[in-house]
């Protein structure tokens, strides 16, 4: 199996030739957590947690470390702890276990490793040493500086010119930087906010430098994939290079860099001000996780992508349909459970899941269409795998449609049948009854009224 990404910093698609294929390292830039995630934050998640799978199917389940970072030290942190009254620790903490519970309704599983900014202060400080003592950054009215132009690599990755690169930072024009462009690397702490003692004095890390610091610690100073949003390259992954190779020496930091594209909703950008921002916390409790994983996964990663409800109640039509072959198929043992080549190629072709998707509903079709039991085992079997592969078809078919429809949803439907009925309207009520029985709700009308039951 040989993997193909597209990467960032060449902008083309290249073979993946790991470090180390028995010690294939994967970061991806989390959450700062201080407030629920929305389905951007969860579009990352779910592409990168299939990068992962698809390199342990490829190389091996032990063979790849997957890293994923809390932030939880930040600016938006302590605005929302001063708003709210509420501790610092207390509000992260909360936010990690919410973030993490709702990526796991999208199949997505926990890194092997996720570190928390707060846990690598010492880290973060040896690496501003380095940075200080080697000319790289210096010292300005109680803040520590990265000097941009000591690395004259600086915008590769963004390929953006110097003017741009100053506007698209936002950069603070502060007396004390020595260039324009200058970051920050640890901020002085005023009293009342959370810092640290250092020789830099009492303050704390900028965002730039946890991620460099946490990959030094946890994946070495060069390591194979660095993954985050598009939105990401500059200047946070930008800055990070800078760091971190002007730390070691002039030594390569990360081999591949992929970025997935923007995400709208409905045709717009999603912001607070349109009132437009879709959470996961919410979405998770009116569908099945597994139809928000599709949804997101229909387009490919890299392309910009349309979030809309038209798209999710098609992708849960769609599961309902395969679920259903499997509620069919209950009795039939799966054969081989072996992914098809045809859907291992597409995923290998730089996470190609628009192809995968194609390749899923040949199989679909296979199962409702094998002749005898023995191809009906190989096509279930053959069915299962590639859906584990990309994160589908995990649950019992019988406890999708339960997840579906709820109680009190189905007596709403039969009640609303009821009255059809009564109004003579029989075309609705046949329409009531049919989208019950597709999600596997069979009616009996009896003298006591209208009965139901789970096919």
């Amino acid at each position: 199996m040989t993997v193909y990404l597209h990467n960032t910093l060449t902008r083309k698609k290249e073979e993946f030739k790991p470090i180390d294929p028995k010690n294939v390292r994967v970061y991806f830039c989390g959450p700062t957590v201080y407030n629920y995630a929305h389905i951007g934050n969860a579009r990352a998640a779910v592409a990168f947690n299939l990068l992962a799978k698809v390199l342990r199917y490829a190389y091996g389940k032990n063979n790849v470390r997957y890293v994923s970072n809390l932030t939880d030290i930040d600016d938006k942190i302590i605005a929302s702890s001063k708003e709210t009254g509420e501790e610092i620790g207390a509000i992260t903490r909360k936010y990690a276990d919410i973030y993490n519970a709702d990526m796991a309704a999208l199949g997505v599983e926990k890194p092997d490793a996720q570190p928390r900014a707060t846990e690598y202060i010492p880290q973060m400080l040896s690496m501003i040493d380095k940075l200080v003592k080697s000319g790289h950054a210096y010292e300005a009215e109680r803040h520590v500086l990265f000097s941009v132009p000591s690395f004259p690599d600086y915008g590769r990755l963004s390929r953006r010119n110097r003017d741009d690169m100053i506007a698209g930072a936002r950069v603070e024009v502060a007396p004390y930087k020595k260039d324009p462009a200058d970051f920050v690397l640890w901020k002085p702490s005023e009293p009342g906010q959370p810092g640290w003692e250092s020789a830099y004095g009492r303050g704390r890390p900028g965002w730039h430098l946890e991620c460099s610091a946490m990959n030094e610690a946890l994946n070495g100073n060069h390591f194979d994939i660095h993954a985050g949003g598009e939105d990401l390259i500059f200047p946070h992954h930008e800055n990070e290079i800078a760091q971190s190779v002007c730390a070691h020496g002039g030594e390569s930091y990360v081999n591949y860099w992929m970025h997935n594209g923007w995400l709208m909703v409905e045709g717009r950008k999603m912001s607070k001000s349109l009132g437009n921002v879709v959470l996961v916390h919410d979405l998770v409790k009116r569908v099945p996780g597994e139809a928000a994983r599709f949804a997101l996964l229909s387009t490919h990663y890299r392309q910009p992508f349309d979030w809309s409800e038209d798209l999710l109640q098609q992708s849960k039509r769609t599961l309902d349909r395969y679920y259903g072959l499997l509620r069919d198929a209950k009795n039939i043992e799966p054969a081989g459970f072996e992914v098809p080549q045809s859907v291992v190629t597409a995923l290998e072709d730089d996470l190609n899941t628009p192809q995968a998707f194609a390749e899923l509903a040949v199989l679909a079709k296979m199962v409702s269409t094998a002749g005898t039991m023995e191809e009906k085992a190989a096509a279930k079997g053959a069915f299962l795998a590639a859906g584990e592969l990309m994160g589908f078809l995990k649950m019992d078919p019988v406890a999708w449609f339960q997840d579906g429809k709820n109680v009190e949803d189905i007596q709403s439907l039969i009640d609303a049948r009821d009255a059809a009925k009564k109004n003579k309207d029989y075309k609705k009520a046949d329409e009531i009854r049919y989208e019950l029985e597709r999600n596997g709700v069979i009616l009996e009308d009896t003298p006591q009224g209208t009965r139901w039951k789970r096919k």
